[in-house]
């Protein structure tokens, strides 16, 4: 994992996505960043949410557990569609 950048909260746009799809309990494509120029594809459901120390995060039944403002797209909508 690259270096931590200070957390940037996504838009409550995306995040109501995000929710939504959480509530569908389907399996998405979710592409998010794994160091400063490389990024992953990862499919699966969204499970739950959680903060911890003022960052937000996703949590997938792959066991994967992402934080919101390193995520590029879900289920095809782009993160920065929604600024």
């Amino acid at each position: 994992m690259y270096p931590k950048q200070p957390y940037q909260p996504i838009s409550c746009t995306f995040h109501d996505i995000l929710e939504a799809l959480a509530t569908e309990k389907k399996i998405v494509a979710v592409e998010f960043y794994v160091s400063n120029n490389a990024c992953r594809c990862s499919e699966a459901v969204i499970l739950d949410f959680e903060t911890k120390d003022k960052e937000e995060f996703v949590i997938l039944d792959n066991g994967a557990r992402i934080r919101l403002d390193q995520l590029l797209s879900v289920d095809g909508k782009e993160v920065y569609d929604y600024c």
